[in-house]
């Protein structure tokens, strides 16, 4: 089966957002980051497969960051087999390969056109001594990584941010035994409640069933008849 590319997500967005934006207005109910999350799992899944799997790593969390360089830029963080959990930042480029094909007389080349992933940082969360969020009172999305060196990282947004360090909290506390050092983070967003802190079938459940309780009441809103 041929690997899915970063082109063909795009394309599926694209055609998912179209069907959703085409359905009747009374069932646009749903936001975008269900369609979001949708992408993010197949992103995951695909990252899984062709980088951290062959190195026997399982990917736990992932965000988009921002790089100067060319490409798509991913700060992951996974677990490796005998328990050491590492911080890597992912660089996504599209390569271009020529697959030869037909009888042995005649050759055919055919272009191909995919996503290649490869690793250009490399850090164990045990040597992460803090994690910077700058200004809890600013909607900032940048964030410190201290090793031996300062690490910036700026990520798409600032829910990412806070999506990526709660993940390295849970990690520290697991496999580090140790908390994680944070400085400048609105622990509102890195401690939530139990009930949100349960990430995926609770909440999502949550959601569906108070969006289709709207649905119900607006299929017994009267209708105003033209006289």
């Amino acid at each position: 089966m041929e690997p899915w590319s970063l082109k063909k997500y795009s394309i599926l967005y694209v055609l998912v957002k179209f069907l959703h934006l085409s359905a009747s207005p009374d069932l646009y109910l749903f936001p975008e980051i269900e369609l979001l999350q949708v992408m993010s799992s197949l992103l995951r899944e695909e990252m899984q497969r062709v980088l951290f799997r062959p190195a026997k790593q399982r990917l736990v969390e992932f965000i988009e960051i921002e790089e100067p360089a060319h490409g798509r830029h991913f700060l992951c963080v996974s677990v490796l087999k005998n328990k050491l959990v590492q911080l890597c930042i992912v660089t996504c480029q599209i390569a271009k390969t020529s697959l030869k094909s037909g009888s042995k007389r005649s050759h055919t080349k055919r272009s191909c056109i995919q996503d290649c992933y490869r690793r250009t940082e490399v850090w164990s969360l045990q040597d992460l001594t803090l994690v910077d969020g700058r200004d809890p009172d600013v909607d900032d999305p940048c964030f410190l990584l201290h090793f031996d060196n300062v690490r910036t990282v700026m990520a798409v947004s600032c829910s990412a941010k806070y999506t990526f360090v709660r993940a390295l909290v849970v990690l520290s506390d697991q496999y580090c035994q140790r908390s994680l050092n944070l400085r400048n983070f609105d622990w509102s967003y890195i401690k939530p409640t139990s009930f949100y802190s349960n990430r995926g079938d609770c909440v999502v459940l949550t959601q569906i069933c108070f969006y289709a309780f709207n649905l119900v009441c607006l299929s017994m809103c009267p209708v105003p008849l033209d006289a």
